[in-house]
Parts: structure tokens; C-alpha cells; sequence
């Protein structure tokens, strides 16, 4: 019952004496090779972030939209690759799951340092690596699709947020990790000659000056060093309860259907980033959600039945309301995680400068914060408050504490539109630096708090067959918060008026408010504060 990797016939964790005696230690040797596995997954999708930063200061070739565009690829592939995960712990089992799509990291990990290797490697092969590190984004849903089924429903807000609370941690784990490898040639030879920084930038241990060798390859290699030992890991000390997965076949059957799965996520990603080019992402990111949810539904063999049974999350309406409220809590998380360290490069790098005769213009900040120094503390802040979010909840109720931050959110992204626009139009843009950190360290710590009530809801309102799938989509779905934030503060930044997209987000706030109200707190609710 409780051996280390392999198949577990009987799995009854409603039964109290089952839990105490058997499910918890089960469950918790699980959760905790999926939290680190999780992490690097989180690192590897959300990377780009940090390496467009410093390739700018690096002297690649690319304009500022392109470089936003990395990212913005990175988070379309990262939530579109969900849609498939989650259905992959019914059709294949946890253990075969976690170790491949794992293992499967290696390929951007190791693609993304080879090409920063050299300034001239040509964007579409950037291009390219961004969808691949979609995978890291992907992995979410099948893990939290997992360990959603080794817990009770007393400790669903527990066992979700402390596996995607740390899971989450793998954006600071990067935000903190790559600043301090790229300053040093870590692996000598095998990681082939540094570049000379072009602009002054700063790290954790302070400012480095233009010129300056910088391994940035680094920020792909790193990652090899944990992933390895990860998937061996999870190999070896996880399972397949075969009550969630009846027949996941061979491991190497078992590949194969998380392969496809991802081949389709993979190719419908590939179709939205070449819609985007030709149509408005408002239409091009639902037109991708439809093409993989259709194409899905095409597959052939013995996948095709369990995906339709799976589908029928679709038919209750609660699958769409905590949809929306997990975009409010996760989508804000992820998306301004991947955004907010080109935007402060960006709206802090630049400033006002009035000349003699009145003219304005917008000149380089000498003395502006660096991305690399600061952006990692919000994302830290919202992933270590993540299980407090679920603790909570547990406590009074998931809905109510979703509600408090809906409101907290409002507030916070109307301010900090504000701040960004006097910062984008201020001849001392330094002086508002504070006051614009603290106010996203306020949404971050909303956001996170956000996704462990939303957590407790979905485990409390779906059945054991419905919540591993509804939490994968919901979590695909809020995803791409990590590709519309990115796109959108890019966009309005270019144009001048970056406080337009912090405004566009709090009206959506609103409107989360009013959904939260409406299906679980109002007298009457569909189901009462869950």
C-alpha cells in the first residue's frame, strides 16, 4: 500500500482510519516530489521573463515588442499545453505523468542556453524555444490534477496550496537564480565564452557595470543541474492510484498518450502565436482554446473515451464560474510575474528631460532600479502566502476570503496605473520606484491568498472524478494571464499609456466581485460560501 513507486490498487481517503494509517504518508511523500518538480517547471516556463532583460542590455538585435513577444509566446504555450495535462492523471497515472513531462524539461533547458550562446542565433529559433519552455506551464495542471486526488476534501485547500504555493516558487527560485549564475562561468568550457554587458545592470549582490562578462547561457544550463536528479525521483517514489487512473497501460504506453496529448497542446499553440499575427488576440486566444479542445476530441484509441467521459466538467456551471475566479487569483499571478520585469526595465529605464527652449523628450535613467534586483520579491510574496490563502479558507470558507482580495485587487491596479503613468511621464521616474513595488506587492500577496481559496472551492465543490480535470482546465485557461499581461503592458507601454492596462485589469477585478457574489455568497447561492 505505502511502497515507494508503482501502482496503489486501494485508495480511500474520505475514511478517516485509511488517512491516519495509510493515505497521509502516501500523500505527502507524493506532494513532496511534486513541489520541487513543480518548481523547475514554473522556472523553465517563466524564464523569459528575466533572460529578454538582460539580452536587451546584451546588445541582441531585437526591438522591445519583440522581446515582450518571447514571453507573451512562452504564456500562450504554457496555457494552451494545460488544456492537455489535464487530462493526462486519468489517462496515463501520476507517477508516469510527473516523471516524463519532467523530463521533458531538459529539451528548453538546454536548447535555451545553447542559443544565447551566440547574439546572431536568429529570433525564430527563440521563437521556438519560448513554446517549447511551455511545457514547464503545462505541467501545473497534471500535477495539481494529481495531488488533488491523494487528499480528502477536509485538506484540499492544504495539499493544492502548499503543491502550487512552492510549486509557484520557482518564479522567485528563477527570478533570484539567474541573476546570480549569469555573473559567473559556473561550467566553464561547456558553456563556451561570456558576452560583455552593454549597459550598466544590477543583481542581488549589486551593480555591475557596462562591459562587464556575462554568462547568459546560464540561464538555460541551470536548470539541467536539478532537473535530472528530478525525474529520477519521481520515477522511483511516486504513484498511480489505479482508482483515478483504471488503466493507465505500460509506462511506455503511458508515454505515448502524454506525448500525444502534448503534440496536439504543441501544434495548437504553434496556430495561435501564427494568429496572432493576423487577427486580435482577443480572437486568436479563444480561436487556440477551441482548435485544442476540438482536436482533442479527435484523437484516436483508447484516449478518445476517457477524454469524452472528462468533458463533462463543461455541463456544470460551476466550471465556468471558478474559471473566472481563477483567472482573478492565478492569471494575475503568472501574468504579472512574466511582465513585471520588462516593465520595469522599461517604464524606470527612461525618463523625461526637459531642455532649455521647453522641448521634452524621453532620455536614458542613469541611475535606474534594475529589473534583475527587484522583480523576483512580489512573486516571492504571492507564492510563500499561497498556503496561508488555503489554511484560511479551510477555516471560514473559501469565498468570503476570495471576495476580501477581489476588493483589495480593485484598489491596488487602479494605484498602480496611476503610479505608472506619472512614473512613465516624470523627469525623476526613481522617486515613484517604492510606492509602485509595494503596491505590486500588494496584488501579488492578494493574488496568492486568491489562488489558495479558489483551490479550497474546487476541491469542495467537485467529486473526486470531476476536480483533478476542472482544476487542470480552470488553471489552463488562467494561464494565459502570463501571455495577455505581457502583451498588453507591452503594448500600452509602447503607446505611451501604461496605466490603460492596469485599468482594463481592475474593471475585470470588478467583474469577479460580482461572479463570487452571485454563485456562492448571495442569499440563495448555488452553493454556499464552498
Amino acid at each position: 500500500m505505502g511502497k515507494l513507486n508503482g501502482d496503489i490498487e486501494h485508495w480511500d481517503v474520505e475514511n478517516e482510519t485509511f488517512w491516519e494509517q495509510t493515505g497521509k504518508s502516501v500523500a505527502s511523500r507524493n506532494l513532496w516530489i511534486s513541489i520541487p518538480s513543480l518548481i523547475m517547471g514554473f522556472a523553465v516556463w517563466l524564464m523569459w521573463g528575466m533572460i529578454t532583460t538582460q539580452m536587451k542590455n546584451l546588445g541582441f538585435p531585437f526591438t522591445i515588442d519583440q522581446l515582450f513577444t518571447l514571453s507573451a509566446i512562452a504564456g500562450l504555450a504554457g496555457a494552451t499545453l494545460r488544456i492537455p495535462a489535464s487530462f493526462m492523471i486519468k489517462i496515463a497515472g501520476g507517477r508516469n505523468t510527473v516523471f516524463l513531462t519532467t523530463a521533458l524539461l531538459l529539451i528548453p533547458a538546454a536548447g535555451t542556453g545553447l542559443a544565447l550562446m551566440n547574439p546572431d542565433t536568429p529570433f525564430i529559433v527563440f521563437q521556438a524555444l519560448a513554446l517549447l519552455s511551455g511545457i514547464g506551464g503545462g505541467n501545473f495542471a497534471c500535477s495539481m490534477s494529481n495531488i488533488s486526488t491523494f487528499y480528502p476534501k477536509s485538506k484540499q485547500g492544504y495539499g493544492l496550496g502548499m503543491n502550487a504555493g512552492l510549486g509557484n516558487f520557482g518564479v522567485t527560485t528563477m527570478q533570484v537564480v539567474i541573476p546570480l549564475v549569469m555573473t559567473v562561468g559556473i561550467f566553464g568550457a561547456l558553456a563556451g565564452d561570456p558576452l560583455a554587458l552593454q549597459n550598466p545592470s544590477g543583481t542581488l549582490i549589486g551593480r555591475i557595470e557596462a562591459g562587464t562578462d556575462t554568462w547568459i547561457q546560464n540561464a538555460g544550463f541551470i536548470w539541467l543541474v536539478f532537473l535530472v536528479p528530478l525525474a529520477f525521483l519521481g520515477w522511483f517514489g511516486m504513484n498511480n492510484l489505479k482508482v483515478v487512473t483504471p488503466n493507465p497501460g505500460s509506462p511506455l504506453s503511458a508515454f505515448g498518450k502524454i506525448l500525444g496529448l502534448y503534440g496536439v497542446g504543441l501544434a495548437t499553440s504553434v496556430a495561435g502565436v501564427w494568429a496572432l499575427s493576423v487577427m486580435n488576440m482577443w480572437l486568436a486566444l479563444p480561436l487556440t482554446i477551441v482548435l485544442t479542445v476540438v482536436l482533442l476530441r479527435l484523437i484516436p484509441g483508447d484516449i478518445k473515451p476517457n477524454i469524452k467521459n472528462q468533458f463533462a466538467i463543461f455541463s456544470n456551471k460551476h466550471t465556468w464560474s471558478m474559471t473566472v475566479l481563477y483567472i482573478l487569483t492565478f492569471g494575475t499571478f503568472i501574468g504579472f510575474s512574466a511582465a513585471l520585469p520588462l516593465s520595469i526595465s522599461v517604464i524606470f529605464g527612461n525618463m523625461m528631460d526637459v531642455a532649455a527652449d521647453g522641448t521634452i523628450t524621453r532620455i536614458v535613467n542613469p541611475d535606474a532600479p534594475s529589473a534583475l534586483t527587484w522583480a523576483w520579491i512580489g512573486p516571492l510574496v504571492g507564492a510563500l502566502i499561497r498556503p496561508l490563502g488555503g489554511w484560511i479558507s479551510d477555516k471560514v470558507g473559501g469565498s468570503i476570503v476570495t471576495q476580501v482580495i477581489s476588493v483589495i485587487m480593485v484598489i491596488a491596479s487602479v494605484a498602480t496605473g496611476y503610479v505608472m503613468m506619472l512614473a512613465y511621464n516624470s523627469t525623476d521616474p526613481n522617486s515613484l520606484f517604492a510606492i509602485f513595488m509595494i503596491l505590486f506587492v500588494v496584488i501579488f500577496a492578494s493574488s496568492g491568498i486568491g489562488n489558495g481559496s479558489t483551490f479550497r472551492s474546487i476541491g469542495y465543490i467537485f467529486d473526486q472524478q470531476q476536480k483533478g480535470p476542472v482544476l487542470g482546465w480552470t488553471s489552463a485557461i488562467a494561464a494565459y494571464g502570463a501571455f495577455i499581461a505581457p502583451k498588453l503592458l507591452g503594448q500600452q507601454i509602447q503607446a505611451g499609456t501604461p496605466e490603460y492596462a492596469m485599468y482594463g485589469f481592475a474593471v475585470f477585478y470588478t467583474l469577479c466581485l460580482v461572479v463570487n457574489w452571485w454563485f456562492y455568497l448571495r442569499k440563495g447561492a448555488y452553493i454556499k460560501n464552498p
